[in-house]
């Protein structure tokens, strides 16, 4: 069964919706500059309702120790998910000091893009795959891009893996039926307005990644 990550929750209503649909990872992006931004603090109060449904992930773009020091000790992920410009050798700085497990995302344009893949795999939990942002977005991931998704096809990789960007509910069967991804993160593709996550459209989306 297809694992499902709901990403960028702020709000307890959408939460819950992802919860009850079944999303086996909710997500919370602590980096200011996206509309999706919830603070640490915040985030420990909002996802411990979570705790035992779902897999909790910090979402974290370059992030200096003393926050993901403060991410470990409030919110207590179960992952912390890498979303900027982080090197290997950063990954057991980040299990050290936030006591979580490690997703890398890398951004995917060609297929020149799976060149890191190697340098990464021994390090982390899981890697995930997003589309590589248009020249010039102050935002690594979550702007509704995606990638051509022929290029994982056949491909094979050491731990189970997230695609990522441009999904929604009407392309996730596609894109799962080319790439056969074991898992699946959404943020942008279950939304309303950039950063107003919808319901109906969490619900929608899990159901038709999980269709048979």
């Amino acid at each position: 069964m297809t694992g499902i990550k709901i990403c960028g929750l702020t709000t307890r209503d959408t939460l819950n919706a992802a919860l009850d649909s079944g999303a086996d990872f909710v997500g919370a992006v602590i980096f200011p500059k996206s509309p999706r931004h919830i603070s640490a603090t915040d985030a420990a109060a909002l996802f411990g309702a979570a705790r035992g449904r779902a897999k909790v992930v910090a979402v974290v773009v370059d992030p200096d120790d003393a926050l993901l020091e403060k991410i470990g000790q409030t919110l207590r992920p179960d992952f912390i998910q890498l979303h900027g410009n982080e090197t290997p050798d950063r990954a057991d700085a980040v299990r050290r000091l936030t006591s979580a497990g490690v997703i890398k995302a890398l951004p995917i344009r060609s297929e020149a893009d799976f060149a890191a893949v190697a340098a990464w795999e021994s390090g982390v939990d899981h890697l995930m795959f997003d589309a590589r942002p248009p020249a010039g977005s102050v935002l690594p991931g979550g702007v509704g891009h995606s990638f051509d998704w022929s290029l994982v096809s056949g491909r094979s990789f050491v731990r189970p893996w997230f695609l990522a960007g441009g999904l929604n509910p009407d392309n996730v069967r596609d894109a799962l039926a080319i790439t056969d991804a074991p898992l699946v993160d959404v943020s942008s593709g279950v939304e309303s307005a950039p950063g107003v996550k919808d319901a109906d459209r969490i619900a929608a989306f899990i159901e038709a990644a999980r269709r048979p």
